[in-house]
């Protein structure tokens, strides 16, 4: 059995505002441990399992955050920025039996501690087929067109919440409770690590590979916070305006639409001037 966690780090024990997150910060130096907690955390409860593997990909900012030598020796970390399928890259490979969304968070425009979908700002909205969408979302639908199915959500409460929509079976694991989009009621990383251990050896359970999901076409739209935004954005083909702030694009398969979104949020971060946005 092999496992893969997607490790982000808004959704991690002890996370509830910016510095925590941001690269070379005193207070990312300090949460990066809490965050390699959560998923060291997943990974012994896999292995407890019966996992034969575990590859953790790391899927924050610089995807260089996490303290490799904390990590059970068993894992291997997948680390560094500039990969086909971002957040759930190694997915595609066909030996992956579940999948687990670690750190994971509500999605642009909704509740939730450090809400966003990709981009901490610019973005205010995005929707798949009309249904608001978090990255959790997006992603599940990219695995399931593998076959990979989701076993193991943690975040803050609000994303348990949303994983119940796209993951329903899979184990939610609150490592806080939102209280604004920088506060939490968060539990000690001991406590937490204890239940993500627990949560993930259950998990093991779930993770068989199923019959690969094909339900495109999908329709992605984006809202900005800045008309600029929009414009810029259509310079990825495919991509039209549909409002003074919005975009939206189809693609026939999730693999597209996310190659698709990852275009289009990176022509849009360099799209944001200093100070004015």
């Amino acid at each position: 059995m092999k496992i893969l966690i997607s490790a982000d780090m808004e959704g991690a024990t002890g996370v509830t505002w910016p510095a925590d997150v941001l690269p070379g910060t005193p207070q990312w130096e300090r949460c990066r441990s809490m965050f390699t907690s959560d998923v060291n955390a997943a990974v012994l409860g896999f292995f407890d399992g019966g996992a034969d593997e575990v590859l953790v990909n790391e899927a924050h900012w610089t995807m260089r955050n996490l303290l490799l030598e904390q990590l059970d020796e068993r894992a291997e970390m997948l680390t560094g920025r500039h990969k086909s399928l971002s957040m759930v890259e190694g997915v595609q490979h066909g030996d992956v039996d579940g999948i687990a969304f670690v750190g994971y968070h509500a999605g642009a425009g909704m509740e939730g501690v450090l809400a966003h979908t990709y981009l901490a700002n610019s973005v205010t909205g995005v929707w798949l087929d009309g249904l608001r969408a978090s990255e959790g979302l997006l992603n599940a639908h990219v695995v399931a067109e593998f076959g990979v199915p989701v076993v193991l959500v943690t975040g803050d409460d609000v994303a348990c919440e949303d994983a119940l929509g796209y993951a329903p079976e899979a184990l939610k694991v609150a490592v806080k409770d939102h209280v604004s989009r920088y506060a939490a009621v968060c539990r000690t990383p001991a406590r937490t690590a204890a239940d993500i251990r627990a949560a993930a050896k259950a998990a093991a359970t779930l993770a068989t590979r199923q019959e690969a999901v094909h339900a495109g076409p999908f329709t992605v739209a984006l809202e900005f916070d800045a008309e600029h935004l929009a414009m810029a954005a259509t310079v990825v083909p495919g991509v039209a305006r549909t409002g003074e702030r919005k975009v939206a694009y189809t693609s026939d398969t999730m693999y597209e639409g996310i190659r698709t979104f990852k275009a289009v949020t990176t022509i849009v971060s360099a799209a944001v001037e200093e100070q004015y946005g």
